[in-house]
């Protein structure tokens, strides 16, 4: 039977294979996974801000996608993996409200997603596919048997990325 893990607000995991990864309710949070092909280790960060540097109470890693991604990267080798043949998926970083201002703290989910891809391009790390943006959450299951992502939104049809 496969393992499937949970994973959190703001929390992050990793497995090796047949184990699922899951997450529920990605609204303005993106759904960060990391996968080496080869070893078939993944693993699942549920991050909820863009950068550490800018929150007063940062000692969560998890929380934020500077930090988050390069926990992941370190809990994922430990199973295994090599940094060199991770690839990514996205999933999450809607934009839940709408508001009349443009100020850009209120675009929680965009700002998510820019330093989210930013962060994975820093690292080398190649993104193979995104679901993100709109203005839905999102549940994902992620299989590391076969790297696929899993997308459920609801009144919509479920998306495999």
């Amino acid at each position: 039977m496969e393992e499937k893990i949970k994973v959190g607000m703001a929390d992050l995991n990793v497995c090796v294979s047949p184990g699922i990864l899951t997450t529920l309710g990605l609204g303005s949070c993106v759904g960060i996974v990391l996968y080496d092909p080869i070893k078939k280790v993944g693993g699942l960060a549920h991050i909820m801000l863009p950068d550490s540097t800018q929150i007063k109470n940062n000692s969560n890693l998890a929380k934020f996608a500077d930090t988050g991604i390069k926990k992941l990267i370190d809990d994922m080798t430990k199973l295994g993996a090599n940094k060199k043949r991770l690839v990514a998926k996205l999933a999450g970083g809607a934009q839940m409200f709408s508001f009349k201002s443009n100020n850009d703290l209120m675009r929680i989910g965009d700002r998510n997603v820019e330093a989210s891809i930013k962060m994975l391009q820093t690292l080398g790390i190649r993104i193979l596919s995104k679901d993100t943006g709109k203005n839905y959450g999102r549940t994902i299951e992620f299989y590391t048997e076969t790297g696929e992502l899993l997308i459920k939104t609801i009144g919509k049809e479920i998306k495999i990325i």
